[in-house]
């Protein structure tokens, strides 16, 4: 039996991997969050994976608000720097495979093609520089696979397509960016990418090592193009107009370009990754059927 630990349960990409789970028999899953286990606190680390020992250890668990975090540097810093090297350090000292996820905020958005693992890294916002900071502390610790995303979903939580459902019902028309382009992910598919890649690494009797992967769905399109899908899978009659980012300014800058390379990813794990949008459509159908 596979023993794997998932932190930041209740996010995002923790939920729609314990839903998932049961089709994966020969792994046994401990779900934590923050109630069950404070990963910003090394001796509740320690103790728990004394108590707990695991050979995988998924750590979904991010401070994400993007905006806040401007106002909230040490918040966001002990979430996606502290944790993570006490995730890593631990891990080494146990001999875990510990699978951390990062994001796209790593990297200026100024290329004009994917970026590749390689690439070199300029976060612009508070967000992008605490989690590159964490990426630097499982790196450096020589043990932990590190998967970058970009514009993840799903039906769980707040994310972009939620709100866009939900103010499509509210107004008439929205103004959306059109000239930030990248890749959605639905949560679903980077879930599946993540059980398949524990299960090919027991299976080929790895141990724990460090690597680098991009993440994402097929495909690329813009924020514009992103909600206009999503408006018209919901069959609203609101009307999406696209503006410029300078026109939609926000607490912080965006990545202009988010797209990645999928390449070293596929060839390691030669698994579908769906377009975004059947992937998008997979989920709008879910959401259109749960609706009240």
């Amino acid at each position: 039996m596979i023993s794997v630990l998932v932190t930041g349960a209740n996010g995002q990409l923790g939920s729609e991997i314990r839903r998932i789970s049961a089709e994966y028999p020969e792994m046994s899953f401990l779900f934590t969050d923050i109630d069950e286990l404070d990963i910003t606190n090394q001796g509740a680390v320690k103790d728990f994976l004394d108590e707990n020992p695991v050979q995988f250890l998924v750590n979904c668990a991010a401070y994400t608000a993007v905006d806040r975090a401007e106002d909230e540097p040490e918040a966001a810093m002990l979430l996606n720097g502290t944790a993570p090297a006490i995730l890593a350090s631990e891990s080494v000292r146990r001999n875990i495979q510990l699978i951390h996820i990062s994001t796209d905020y790593v990297f200026d958005g100024e290329k004009n093609h994917p970026y590749c693992e390689d690439d070199p890294v300029n976060p612009r916002t508070v967000y992008g520089q605490t989690k590159l900071t964490g990426e630097k502390a499982v790196r450096e610790s020589g043990k932990g696979i590190i998967i970058r995303t970009s514009w993840l979903y799903s039906v769980f939580g707040h994310n972009f397509v939620k709100t866009i459902l939900r103010l499509s019902k509210e107004k008439e028309s929205l103004r959306v960016v059109f000239n930030q382009t990248g890749s959605p992910t639905n949560a679903w598919d980077l879930a599946r990418a993540v059980l398949e890649m524990i299960r090919k690494e027991y299976q080929e009797g790895k141990k724990p090592r460090y690597d680098l992967y991009h993440f994402s769905n097929q495909g690329i399109c813009s924020w514009y193009e992103f909600a206009l899908a999503v408006v018209g899978m919901s069959g609203s009659d609101c009307t999406v107009e696209p503006v410029e980012s300078k026109d939609y300014p926000t607490r912080t800058v965006r990545p202009r370009y988010s797209v990645f390379s999928k390449a070293r990813f596929q060839a390691d794990y030669p698994i579908n990754i769906p377009h975004w949008k059947d992937s998008l459509k997979v989920c709008m159908e879910e959401l259109m059927n749960n609706e009240p």
